[in-house]
This record gives C-alpha cells, sequence and structure tokens, in this order.
C-alpha cells in the first residue's frame, strides 16, 4: 500500500496521500477494541441470545467471527476493484529489458550495465535508505512495546501497578484512540508537515513517547492513593492526545523511505526491505515490554516503575536516530533523467544476438 501510494503521488501532494495511510490503520484500531470489547464473553453480556453452551466454551469466538468476516469482504474488494498503479509501460519496461546493454566509457575498458528493473539488495543499502529504515523500526519498537503495555496497564489490578478497567471500558478507551487520531491525521497532518517539515514533525513526534511513557507511573500513583478518579481520566485524555501527535510520525517516515529509493523501480523493493526491519522490531517488542513490565512489578525496580523509566531512556536514542534525518527530503529519483546522466562520457553499444 505505501509503494501503491507513492506510485501515485509526487513531491507536491505526497504529505496529503500519506496522510491517508495511519487513518486505514487507525480505523482498525478503532473497530477492533470496540468489535472486542463488545463482543468478548457474548454468554455474560448477551445472555438471551448467546447463552448456550457453545458460547460458554468458547468465549472469543463471536469477535473473531466478525473480524474475520471484515477481512473476507475486504479481499473480495480488493481483488474487484485495486487498480494496478505501475504503469504498463513501465511493466513492459522490466518485463523486455533481459538483455543487458555493453557500456564503453571514453577511457577506460567496456562495462555492462543495467538501467531497468529493480536493483539488487546491496545498491539499495545506501545512506539514506538505512537511516529511513532505522528510524521506521525505531518507531515502530517504541510504539508496538507502548501498545502492548497500554492494554496491559489499563486491564492489571490497582495493587499491581496498573488500572484495574474491565475490557469494554478498555475498548471504549482505544476506541475513541483510534478514531481521534484518524480524524487528525486527515485534517492537520499535511497541514503540520508543510508548516514545519518533515524532519520537525518526525522530532517533535518521536520526542512525544518520553510523556507518553511517564504517564503510566503518573496515573498508577494517583490511583494507588485514591482510585481510578477523574485526575486519571484526566490523564487518559492527555495520553490519547500524545498518542495522537505521535502517530504524525509514521506520515513523515513514509514520506522519507519513499523519497530515500534510489529508483522508482525499486521503489517497493525498498518498501519492502523497510517493512521486514519493522517485523522483526514489532515481533520482539511485546515480549521485551510485558517482560520488562514483569520484572519490574516482581522485583519492585524503581517501585515498580523501572520498565517505563528504561522505554524513555530508549526514546532517547530514538530522538537520536530521527536527528540523522536531512532537513529537507532527498530529491526523488527520476529514472529517465538518471539514465541520461548514465550515458555523458559513454559509447553504447547494443550486444548482437537474442
Amino acid at each position: 500500500m505505501k509503494s501503491a501510494m507513492g506510485e501515485l503521488t509526487n513531491s507536491s501532494n505526497r504529505a496529503q496521500g500519506f496522510s491517508l495511510i495511519p487513518i486505514v490503520g487507525t480505523i482498525g484500531s478503532t473497530l477492533g477494541p470496540l468489535v472486542g470489547g463488545t463482543f468478548a464473553r457474548p454468554h455474560e453480556r448477551f445472555p438471551q441470545v448467546f447463552g448456550g453452551k457453545f458460547w460458554q466454551d468458547y468465549p472469543y469466538f463471536l469477535p473473531c467471527l466478525v473480524i474475520s468476516s471484515f477481512l473476507c469482504v475486504s479481499f473480495v474488494v480488493g481483488l474487484l476493484f485495486l487498480k494496478e498503479t505501475v504503469p504498463k509501460r513501465i511493466r513492459d519496461r522490466k518485463r523486455f529489458s533481459l538483455v543487458p546493454e555493453t557500456v564503453t566509457p571514453v577511457d577506460g575498458p567496456p562495462v555492462i550495465l543495467r538501467h531497468d528493473g529493480p536493483l539488487p539488495l546491496r545498491d539499495l543499502l545506501v545512506r539514506p535508505v538505512i537511516i529511513s529504515i532505522y528510524n521506521y523500526m525505531a518507531l515502530a519498537f517504541l510504539n508496538i512495546m507502548h501498545s502492548a503495555l497500554l492494554t496491559l496497564f489499563l486491564a492489571m489490578p490497582i495493587h499491581i501497578g496498573g488500572l484495574g478497567f474491565e475490557p469494554p471500558t478498555i475498548g471504549y478507551i482505544l476506541g475513541s484512540y483510534g478514531a481521534s487520531t484518524s480524524v487528525f491525521q486527515a485534517l492537520f497532518l499535511a497541514r503540520i508537515v508543510r508548516r514545519f517539515g518533515e524532519r520537525r514533525t518526525f522530532l517533535w513526534s518521536i520526542t512525544s513517547f518520553i510523556p507518553i511513557f511517564l504517564l503510566f507511573p503518573a496515573m498508577s500513583s494517583i490511583a494507588q492513593r485514591y482510585g481510578a478518579n477523574y485526575i486519571v481520566w484526566l490523564c487518559i485524555v492527555m495520553l490519547v492526545s500524545l498518542m495522537c501527535f505521535m502517530d504524525l510520525a509514521y506520515g513523515c517516515v513514509f514520506i522519507y523511505i519513499t523519497a530515500s529509493s534510489p529508483s522508482k523501480h525499486s521503489l517497493g523493493a525498498t518498501n519492502g526491505l523497510s517493512q521486514m526491519g519493522v517485523s522483526f522490531a514489532r515481533a520482539i517488542g511485546p515480549a521485551l515490554a510485558t517482560s520488562l513490565f514483569s520484572l519490574s512489578v516482581e522485583k519492585n525496580m524503581l517501585g515498580g516503575y523501572a520498565v517505563y523509566v528504561i522505554l524513555s531512556c530508549v526514546s532517547c536514542l530514538a530522538i537520536f536516530l530521527a536527528a540523522l534525518l536531512p532537513e529537507n527530503v532527498w530529491e526523488e529519483k527520476d529514472d529517465d533523467n538518471s539514465d541520461q546522466c548514465l550515458r555523458v562520457g559513454y559509447t553504447y553499444h547494443q550486444p548482437s544476438g537474442p
């Protein structure tokens, strides 16, 4: 989807285009918790309809069924209506550019180059791509750890360090976050990027992880003294607001990754490489965050709040990575122009034969 958006947009409207991608994710963040919180344990919430033994034995089957049905509908819609974004002439060039060209430099031996098609992996590992991917990994790593901790924190009893909310309440909190960030991204991402630039917006968004993680021990301390009162709920509102602002970083890093691609033909490979790194970060993040939470509570490290201090320090490292991004997004590569530039000082010979 990110590759398709990169192919459909250019530097003049990319912020508007990429502001739509987080909306898709946050719609899922809105509907998912609401579906889970509403339809989990239906034999308790809707005993007149789901009072049978099956629903008691499988209390989470109904929300899984609803989400699976939605995925099936989405697959059919994508299969029937999603159009190819790569122009046909580019696909044809990739398909028929099987014969390399022999290039004779003015003052050197002949070499063989291929201009069409994606670059090999080793040629993708250039500084712009590496820096962009590292920042995407850092963002996803912090975000997935925060998401894992948030659900755990909201559900854990107050005396252990959580807030002790019921599943429906947790679902409504997460759902309100999803709805709020969808509206915020749609209305303000492009405007903020246009006003302050991608780098500054990304830096501010990454920096918001520090107060996000520090709000957890603050809410826990208040809840242990006074219960989950209105002050805790004000902190939750602040937390949701900071999370909405943090999500601006995704649109910015998508712009950087798209612009860092060495060529338009390699945009899919660049996004695939970034997604591979992010998948690794998202695989280890939840286990690491919940393990640190358990260790902090079990060993009473810093009053049970060591996990939040550690993650705040990790956020500082992410800020350092974000500072490596250039003030202005890298200039996009135009494949046709790049080919013309390569031809300067060369005499071309098309090999004979098939």
